[in-house]
C-alpha cells in the first residue's frame, strides 16, 4: 500500500544520451504499478521546442504525461533552454541563473500530491548549473537517494566506477544501478556488466537490453526496486 510519507529518486547517468529519461519512466511506471501515486520533475532542460504555451522539452512531457495526477508543465520543468547545449552554457545565453530553491520549491509542492516523485537530472552526475553548483550539488539540495543510468558502450566501467565514486564522495546515497544497452553491437557485454556488478558498491536494479522502440511497461518490466 502506499506510504503516507513521499518518497523520491534523483536518476543520474554515466553521461548524456545513456538513457536516464527511459529509465525514469520505466520506474515511474513500476511504482505505479504497485500502488503508488507517482509524480515526475525535470526541473532542467535543454533542446526545448518554440511552443504557443513557451518552451516545452520532449523528454519534460514525457514524463508529465506519466504523472499519476495532473500538474502543470511548469511544476515538473522549473527552467527550459532552446539550445542543446550544457545548461550553465544555456542559462547565461538567456540571461538567467538557476535556482536551486526554486527547483526545490517545485520538488516540495510536487511531494505533497504523491507518493514517490522521481526526478531526472540533466546530463552526467557533475554538470555545471551556474553559481549555485553542479548537477551533484542540486541531487543533495534536493536531499534524494541517488540511482545511476550506465549506458552500456564500450568505456562505460570507467565512466560508472567515476561515477560512483563521485556520488559517495559528495555524501549523497546511490541508492542503486541501471544498466542500459544503448550499444546493440558492445562486445564482452556480459563480462562488462559482471565487472560492474562487483565493483559499484550499490545493488543492480535492473539491465535493460536494447530495444529499437521501447515502451515504458517493457522498460519497467526489466527493473525492480524492491532492493532498494
Amino acid at each position: 500500500m502506499p506510504s503516507s510519507e513521499t518518497k523520491g529518486l534523483f536518476i543520474t547517468g554515466t553521461d548524456t544520451g545513456c538513457g536516464k529519461t527511459e529509465i525514469t519512466l520505466g520506474l515511474m511506471w513500476w511504482l505505479q504499478a504497485q500502488g503508488f501515486n507517482v509524480l515526475g520533475m525535470k526541473p532542467i532542460a535543454s533542446g526545448c521546442a518554440i511552443t504557443a504555451d513557451g518552451l516545452r522539452n520532449d523528454d519534460a512531457n514525457r514524463i508529465l504525461a506519466q504523472c499519476s495526477g495532473m500538474p502543470t508543465y511548469p511544476q515538473i520543468n522549473s527552467y527550459s533552454f532552446q539550445p542543446a547545449i550544457a545548461p550553465h552554457i544555456a542559462a547565461a545565453e538567456a540571461g538567467k541563473e538557476i535556482s536551486f530553491q526554486t527547483i526545490k520549491a517545485a520538488a516540495d509542492q510536487l511531494s505533497q500530491q504523491c507518493d514517490w516523485l522521481v526526478v531526472e537530472g540533466v546530463g552526467g552526475w557533475r554538470v555545471p548549473l551556474g553559481k549555485e553548483g553542479a548537477l551533484s550539488d542540486l541531487a543533495l539540495a534536493l536531499g534524494l537517494p541517488v540511482i545511476l543510468v550506465v549506458g552500456l558502450k564500450l568505456g562505460c566501467i570507467n565512466h560508472a566506477l567515476l561515477t560512483a565514486e563521485s556520488i559517495h564522495a559528495s555524501g549523497a546515497q546511490l541508492a542503486g544501478w541501471v544498466g542500459n544497452h544503448v550499444d546493440p553491437a558492445m562486445h564482452v557485454a556480459v563480462q562488462n556488466i559482471q565487472t560492474l556488478h562487483t565493483e559499484i558498491a550499490a545493488p543492480c536494479l535492473g539491465i535493460i537490453p536494447h530495444l529499437a522502440s521501447p515502451t515504458v511497461q517493457q522498460i519497467a518490466q526489466q527493473l525492480d526496486l524492491s532492493r532498494l
